[in-house]
């Protein structure tokens, strides 16, 4: 899907454009940082990988074809027909007159539907709307993708640093053990304070063997969403801006937000298919032309017909089908108007949900950190007196658990706030890869419909475009 299409025809594939307000809250979460892969990287690797948004724009690429379906019923339907028809014909009176023949005919028949109240009209129109649909819906997709590749960058930061704070862990308990074997030769300490210390260690490293299996979920879960395994990462990303109150943001999510839009033509169509349903009710009218030779068989004789007709029709009963297809679609347009309800008020919460987390998440990191700077003092100042006497061994691994617990705290509420940050874009539907300005091949789905929307005959010219199209994305 990454290459353009030949002869001049336009790509599905188009370079990002880019969204000021987005690009510019992000600052440099494009840039690059000495090779390390950042969080920019690990939506680009998802977003040109993702086996859902192929799935999801194939599924597009056939609503497009059932819009073609629906316009090609307002066309003529010309059908090539050959017939071989024997007739035996009997006649009685004085005499018996019997007489075979066997022929052959060939020809074409016309049939063309000139007037049904506007309901194949109405149906395509429907069509349309799902299309719209469909693609508000490929947003969303686009937007879990990207989601969980950010999560999963930001959880592999996190347990990469919780390593990193085990590790650093084992080795200052190594120290402390080693200080408390010292002080027990001089006689300054007893065995227990040596068994606590080994104690310390021992569960110092089972932690650190539970945090490195964790970043090997965290690599594994990476390397699916993202495509590839994970390198070096760059670290924190720079935040996109938060909006300046939970209104303004709840407000764009109300008029941005792609679940709400797709809701929104899901029941613009349901509507007009109750429509094109009440209109079935009514008269049709249509067309209908022959023309063709039939040879006899048995002779060299031929003869030439046409005929044309123009038939109207009403249905008097069918069963109570026509009825029932009326309730049903009307049915279908209440679910539609129910879930476009519920949709709203969902997306509303999880904005007012995202923005309250965001909040949180700020504050934490902010009581984090000064929890992280006045646990290091005392632990240096414990630690200290414990070298004067004044501080046993208990209070200086007691110290020195409360600092790494301070440390991992942070660095979650770091985590934390960075993940509040993305959820609050993604659920005011800001979370793709145009609004970023992701360095990818944006995927342009008018560009197929634009193609088949006049649903082209199979020998034209725009149907062999369609087959560059098809074979540029690797489709034949």
């Amino acid at each position: 899907m990454h290459r353009a299409v030949s002869s001049g025809l336009k790509s599905l594939l188009r370079p990002a454009g880019l969204a000021v307000g987005v690009c510019l809250a992000l600052g440099t979460v494009g840039s690059r940082e000495a090779s390390a892969d950042n969080i920019a990287d690990a939506m680009i690797g998802a977003y040109n990988t993702s086996g859902l948004l192929e799935q999801n724009r194939a599924l597009l690429r056939a609503a497009d074809e059932d819009a073609a379906i629906a316009l090609s019923a307002l066309r003529p339907v010309i059908d090539w027909t050959i017939r071989l028809q024997g007739v035996n014909n009997e006649s009685r009176g004085i005499f018996i007159n019997q007489t075979k023949t066997s022929d052959v005919f060939t020809g074409l028949t016309l049939q063309w539907l000139l007037f049904d109240g506007g309901s194949s009209r109405l149906t395509r129109q429907a069509a349309q709307e799902s299309v719209l649909a469909t693609r508000q819906r490929l947003i969303s997709i686009e937007q879990q993708i990207l989601f969980r590749a950010v999560a999963a960058y930001l959880n592999v930061l996190l347990r990469t640093e919780n390593v990193a704070l085990g590790e650093s862990n084992v080795g200052l308990l190594g120290e402390e053990l080693r200080a408390a074997q010292d002080r027990f030769e001089v006689g300054e300490v007893t065995r227990t304070d040596v068994a606590l210390a080994e104690s310390r260690l021992a569960a110092a490293r089972a932690n650190l063997s539970d945090a490195r299996g964790e970043l090997a979920k965290a690599n594994s879960e990476y390397a699916n969403a993202v495509g590839h395994a994970p390198g070096r990462l760059a670290g924190q990303p720079r935040l996109p801006q938060r909006p300046a109150s939970v209104q303004s943001a709840r407000d764009l999510a109300v008029r941005n937000h792609p679940s709400i839009l797709e809701v929104q033509h899901q029941v613009t169509s349901t509507e007009l298919a109750v429509l094109a349903a009440s209109k079935d009710l009514g008269p049709s009218a249509s067309l209908r032309a022959d023309v063709g030779v039939t040879e006899d068989l048995g002779s060299s004789l031929y003869s030439n017909s046409s005929s044309v007709s123009l038939n109207f029709s009403q249905n008097i009963y069918s069963g109570g089908r026509l009825a029932a297809l009326l309730r049903r679609s009307m049915a279908t347009r209440d679910a539609a108007r129910a879930s476009l309800l519920t949709v709203q008020r969902d997306v509303v919460q999880d904005v007012q949900d995202a923005y309250a987390r965001s909040l949180v998440a700020e504050a934490s990191l902010t009581a984090s950190t000064e929890r992280v700077r006045a646990a290091d003092v005392a632990f240096q100042g414990i630690r200290e007196e414990a070298t004067l006497g004044a501080r046993t061994t208990l209070d200086v691994l007691t110290a020195e658990q409360e600092l790494l617990n301070a440390r991992i705290a942070e660095v979650s509420s770091r985590v934390e706030r960075s993940l509040a940050a993305y959820e609050l874009l993604a659920t005011q539907g800001l979370l793709t890869a145009e609004q970023l300005g992701l360095a990818v091949q944006i995927y342009d789905p008018t560009l197929y419909y634009n193609l088949v929307k006049d649903a082209p005959a199979q020998v034209s010219k725009q149907s062999k475009d369609l087959d560059r199209v098809m074979k540029a994305l690797g489709k034949k």
